[in-house]
């Protein structure tokens, strides 16, 4: 496999390292984005020469510039860029405070934006590149008590979705990494928990709080075969724009575009009501 050069945000921890170790062990050059200097040491030790850490706070849109910029002129022109760096916000919606939500949009929508932005006229310009972002099984399918996080997964998708259409002219690929569950720090230490506080919900929500933080470091999805399955499309030719990861996954997110399409079909006799006799189709 031809070396490339990768930049990846939040590989402290988690698939971001995971998705790191696999592409430093295949030989690429990677630059991975921590918050802190002893994070940054950690992940340089990881492969000498190979490994380059960056301190970088995503929602820090002009930070993200200067660093992709940075990375351009010092390590070489990027190949693969994933924009991993995000985390989960569990609560019920009428319990999850609005600055919580807002803040869980600005790191998990608006940083991995502005990652993706500060590479694509690099790419663009050299006609070639395979920009990627982390969303999740919970942005294909959403479950009762995940309504801040599952509404920031499912806009990444639609702003990936769009973005493909619109840099495929310039041999530019984009794909959406949909992770199930995984065996990572995501539902233990790295969750943010919205303060319980109307107690009609108790009945629905608390067995699935319990089961979260039961199953968290017994999670069926392996972080370093995940890496293994990214690293992998990032070399073939025409990569997928979905890439759903784990066996959990596919049942969720096939029993719910099922859910979806029989809607669809159910409804499409009213849906046809509301155009008039003539118009313009898109």
């Amino acid at each position: 496999m031809q070396e490339q050069k990768w930049l990846i945000t939040g590989v402290s921890t988690g698939l971001g390292r995971a998705f790191a170790q696999a592409a430093l062990t295949a030989g690429h050059t990677v630059v991975g984005t921590v918050r802190s200097e002893k994070d940054l040491r950690a992940f340089e030790e990881l492969e000498a020469g190979y490994a380059h850490g960056r301190i970088l706070d995503v929602t820090d849109g002009d930070a993200v510039s200067r660093v992709v910029a940075e990375v351009e002129r010092s390590v070489g022109a990027l190949d693969v860029v994933i924009a991993n760096a995000g985390y989960g916000l569990e609560g019920t919606f009428e319990e999850t405070p609005l600055a919580e939500v807002r803040q869980q949009f600005e790191v998990n929508v608006f940083g991995a934006m502005a990652t993706l932005q500060a590479a694509l006229p690099h790419m663009r310009r050299r006609r070639r590149g395979h920009l990627m972002a982390v969303t999740s099984m919970g942005g294909l399918m959403a479950v009762p008590g995940m309504s801040a996080y599952c509404g920031s997964k499912f806009a990444l998708e639609g702003i990936l979705e769009a973005l493909g259409k619109e840099v495929a002219q310039f041999g530019i690929h984009v794909t959406a990494i949909e992770p199930g569950s995984f065996r990572t720090d995501w539902a233990g230490r790295s969750m943010t928990r919205a303060a319980r506080s109307v107690d009609d919900y108790d009945e629905l929500f608390t067995p699935i709080r319990e089961a979260r933080r039961k199953a968290s470091g017994n999670q069926l999805g392996n972080p370093a075969r995940a890496g293994d399955a990214v690293v992998h499309i990032a070399s073939v030719e025409h990569p997928p724009a979905h890439l759903v990861l784990g066996s959990d996954a596919l049942r969720l997110v096939t029993a719910t575009r099922t859910a979806v399409d029989e809607d669809i079909r159910d409804w499409e006799t009213l849906s046809r009501t509301t155009d008039f006799a003539e118009g313009a189709q898109l």
